[in-house]
This record gives structure tokens, C-alpha cells and sequence, in this order.
């Protein structure tokens, strides 16, 4: 199994991610600068927290662009998938618009609670080799109050309050809203399936 970039963008989840790689045997590299992402084969962008502090802590680690120019497979976890996008009403920050849209607030209502906590139903609405193998009607862990549209590079949605985007993917660009490594099964194997995407 290929050496793997883990992005340590400052988010809670990063050790628990680190722990669902390694658990899939995979050679897991920190990376905190530039130089750390030479020579990898794909790259895991986790995130929890804010859009704006997650940014800010980019750029002072100067993985901004590099991100940007990166050549290889790329998955955003959670506020690490908001990030890809090109903006984000959190903070009204610039992210690193690889993909098109804005990230914008969940809206509460009747029996809709923000943020959105706990375990909700995953809606495919195309086919992906990130979601090889996952049953139908799989629930993944969210834990969130902002999300991504629904685009045309949306491989599948989830609905509160309204559908936003659960799983994207463009070419080598991919992202979960929810935390795989909190999924079980199904977000084992998502994560198995990126690591499994041809890095050319």
C-alpha cells in the first residue's frame, strides 16, 4: 500500500483518522509543511472546526498552494471537504476552490437541529469508485452546521433540513461532509476505496 499524506490542518479528528488508515495498513505520513507532500502517492485532508481558523492554519503552514497544484488524489474530511470549495459563509473565507461552490449554513427548523449530529442516511445519485461496495442505504457519522451544495460533482447526498452534499468527487478530488472514520463499515470502505483510486 502506497505511503499516504495525512494533512494535519489542526482538526480533533486527526489521530482518529490516522487510527482507521493504519487499521487499513496503510504508511501514513504527517504533513505540516510543503516538503512533506513530495514523493506521496495521495493525500488526506481531515478538518474539524471552523472554515476560517482551518484556512488560517494553511496558509501559515504554507500548504495553500501547494494543495492547490497538488497531483495526486486528494480527500477532504469534513471541514477538510468544505475547504475544497471556493467559499465558505463561515468566516466569508476564501477556500482553496478546486471545486465550484459555497459552503453555507445548515438552516434549523421543525425536528432539524443545528449542528447536525449523529448518524444519517447516505442518498447515492451517481456512480463512483469511492462508493464501490457500500450497501444502499448506508448511514455514515455527521457532525457539522455548514455543507456544500449539491453539484454535478456530488456522488451522494444527505438530507436535514434540506440535501446537501454527503460525498464529491471530480476526477482525483475527493471528499466526505462525514467522518469515515467514525462510519463503521461503510466509512471504512470508502476510505479503502480512495486509497484505492488510480493516482494517474
Amino acid at each position: 500500500m502506497s505511503t499516504v499524506g495525512l494533512v494535519d490542518a489542526g482538526g480533533a479528528n486527526l489521530g482518529s483518522v490516522r487510527y482507521a488508515l493504519e487499521r487499513l495498513q496503510v504508511d501514513v505520513r504527517m504533513v505540516r509543511e510543503a516538503r512533506d507532500l513530495e514523493s506521496l502517492e495521495r493525500v488526506i485532508l481531515p478538518g474539524v472546526g471552523a472554515a476560517a481558523e482551518g484556512m488560517k492554519r494553511l496558509h501559515a503552514q504554507g500548504l495553500v498552494e501547494p494543495l492547490r497544484q497538488l497531483q495526486v488524489p486528494l480527500m477532504g474530511i469534513c471541514l477538510g471537504m468544505q475547504l475544497l470549495f471556493e467559499r465558505s459563509e463561515e468566516g466569508n473565507v476564501e477556500c482553496l476552490g478546486l471545486l465550484p461552490g459555497i459552503v453555507r449554513r445548515l438552516h434549523p427548523g421543525v425536528g432539524v437541529r443545528v449542528p447536525h449530529m449523529g448518524w444519517n442516511k447516505l442518498l447515492a445519485l451517481r456512480e463512483s469508485p469511492l462508493l464501490d461496495g457500500v450497501p444502499v442505504g448506508s448511514s455514515a457519522y455527521f457532525v457539522h452546521s455548514y455543507a456544500a451544495p449539491v453539484t454535478s460533482d456530488t456522488v451522494a447526498a444527505c438530507h436535514h433540513g434540506g440535501l446537501f452534499t454527503a460525498v464529491v468527487q471530480r476526477d482525483r478530488l475527493c471528499g466526505a461532509q462525514f467522518h469515515p472514520e467514525r462510519s463503521a463499515g461503510p466509512g471504512a470502505r470508502i476510505l479503502r476505496n480512495f486509497l484505492e483510486i488510480a493516482t494517474q
